[in-house]
């Protein structure tokens, strides 16, 4: 670990960071400077006001993305401000850009009001075809990105919806290699900020390959405090959102109560939290995910002591959760749609097709996280999922 970040620090030194511009068309000449800044292009802004569409035909719009952020909520850094983000921003750019082909650039905010946050974006959405926002912290995440679902063009907090997707299609496949119905899994999740709360909603209703809505069969949420239930006295208003649709039998006390009986554990809160005596009371052929980074809730060298699969959010172990394997493709696919939102139906498309780009084994539930061909299947599924439920413009 020490050897990577050193690595890491020299590599960014030696770039001054990761993304650059490079220019589509040649400027060697005084035509090619006519053609493309002045007087050529004064008749290209003639077109584009004329009929405000062809911003799409005419420029970058169409292919590009912004990463926002304010800082507040950075890998498992915390509140490091927008300076200190950028480097995350910056990744995220090129993720998009080589497994994608999309154009992205990291906008980093020095504000942390939301409707401040949320007017910006609106402001700078004219230019972007769509909007990745990142790192912003819990709950005010699910306060701005419901905001900015009017605005025209696709908006996703990737930290809820890219991390909701990338689960779900590891525990499709998952539910495969132990041979039990994922519609029957009882599932505990451990986190009640925006991944966890995202995954909740995403496995409380997802489309079968018969194109059927059905739940698994029961969720039991958990935060800092214990497990979420109904009639708990501290709750916010999403956690009591929450409280309606899992916990179908009301039970209380800690997470490791929680896991008695259960078929699969999602770790999205912090580390150590866990070992592999906790994991006896679960059922036979256990599935454990422990997604805190860079320390899981269990680590899963101790976790396969007891469970059947078990999968991380690091790249040192096998079976990596990780959500590039969803945003890049979920973009690319609202984008070529044409796509004015991002709405379940894509989501769920989404996880169905990273699932299906690799027959899952004990230890290979999810494809290479840089595998090219993910994002493609993706985009097709996304696609075909927004022009069939019409969220796409004329």
């Amino acid at each position: 670990m020490d050897d990577i970040k050193k690595k890491s620090l020299e590599l960014h030194r030696k770039f001054k960071g990761k993304v650059a511009i490079i220019s589509k068309i040649p400027l060697k000449t005084k035509e090619d400077l006519s053609m493309a800044y002045t007087p050529g292009v004064a008749e290209v802004c003639n077109e584009i006001h004329k009929d405000v569409k062809k911003v799409y035909e005419y420029t970058f719009k169409g292919n590009s993305v912004v990463v926002v952020t304010d800082g507040s909520a950075v890998l498992g850094l915390g509140n490091i401000g927008p300076e200190a983000a950028l480097p995350v921003m910056e990744g995220k750019a090129i993720l998009f850009k080589e497994l994608a082909n999309i154009d992205a650039f990291p906008i980093c905010l020095a504000t942390q009001d939301d409707d401040e946050i949320v007017n910006i974006v609106k402001n700078i959405a004219p230019v972007f075809g769509g909007i990745n926002l990142e790192d912003i912290s819990a709950p005010r995440c699910f306060h701005i990105e419901e905001k900015l679902q009017d605005i025209g063009i696709p908006v996703m907090h990737d930290d809820q919806h890219g991390t909701a997707i990338t689960v779900l299609a590891a525990l499709i496949n998952a539910a495969k290699v132990v041979g039990k119905d994922p519609t029957e899994l009882k599932v505990v999740i451990n986190g009640s900020g925006a991944a966890g709360i995202a995954t909740s909603h995403l496995l409380s209703c997802y489309k079968t390959d018969k194109k059927i809505c059905t739940p698994v069969s029961d969720i039991i949420m958990c935060d800092s405090k214990g497990i979420i239930y109904e009639g708990r006295e501290d709750l916010n208003d999403f956690k009591k959102e929450i409280a309606l649709y899992t916990n179908k039998e009301n039970r209380k006390g800690s997470v490791k109560d929680a896991l008695r009986g259960a078929d699969v554990f999602i770790g999205l809160s912090k580390g150590n939290l866990l070992t592999a005596s906790d994991l006896k009371v679960m059922n036979k052929d256990a599935i454990i995910f422990a997604m805190a980074n860079p320390t899981p809730e269990i680590m899963p060298d101790e976790a396969k002591k007891v469970a059947t699969i078990v999968g991380t959010g690091r790249s040192d172990f096998p079976n990596q959760i990780n959500n590039s394997l969803a945003f890049p493709g979920v973009f690319r696919g609202a984008l070529d749609a044409k796509a004015v939102k991002i709405n379940k139906e894509m989501k769920i498309a989404a996880a169905h097709a990273i699932a299906g780009c690799i027959i899952p084994t004990r230890d290979a539930i999810l494809p290479y996280t840089l595998d090219k061909t993910v994002a493609l299947k993706v985009a097709e599924a996304v696609k075909k999922a927004a022009i069939q439920t019409k969220v796409c413009r004329e």
